[in-house]
């Protein structure tokens, strides 16, 4: 008899540790979705729409340019993109890595570009690698909440 009243709790156990157990696989259709977002932010930051750009970022996002210090959110990330003087002429992207779990991701890859700085006549020519670590919102879109890049080459200035 004591045996019989321990079996219904015995199950609600059971059942509370399948439920919290390891974290949902991240899926093939989470790989494409974060590839989707990297290709759109591509082609808004050529096309220097940094606002909609924003629309992939988390609002506490912590962006890491190189030889700058640390911008922390989405707002002042806005702010930082509208005061620097450059213009993308092209830039491609090749994807090295993307991992996770349910809602956290990574995805590490390299860039080529090409851009103006304001009043320079030249065009400059740069490589580089970055790292994003997304987050899955409640909407189930992925947005990258850490960005860090930085060159091949230093920086020389010129």
């Amino acid at each position: 008899m004591h045996a019989c009243r321990m079996l219904p709790a015995l199950l609600v156990l059971v059942l509370l540790g399948t439920a919290c157990g390891a974290p949902a696989e991240f899926s093939a259709d989470d790989a494409t979705a974060i590839r989707a977002v990297n290709e759109e932010m591509n082609r808004l930051a050529l096309a220097g729409d940094w606002q909609a750009m924003s629309r992939h970022l988390t609002e506490d996002l912590v962006y890491m340019p190189p030889s700058l210090p640390v911008v922390e959110g989405r707002d002042p990330f806005l702010q930082w993109a509208a005061s620097v003087p450059i213009e993308l002429h092209e830039m491609a992207v090749e994807i090295a890595d993307i991992d996770g779990r349910s809602d956290l991701a990574f995805l590490r890859g390299s860039y080529s570009q090409t851009y103006t700085i304001a009043g320079s006549p030249e065009p400059i020519s740069d490589t580089g690698k970055f790292v994003w670590i997304l987050r899955k919102g409640v909407d189930g879109a992925w947005r990258v909440s850490t960005w860090i890049w930085n060159p091949d080459a230093p920086f020389s200035g010129e």
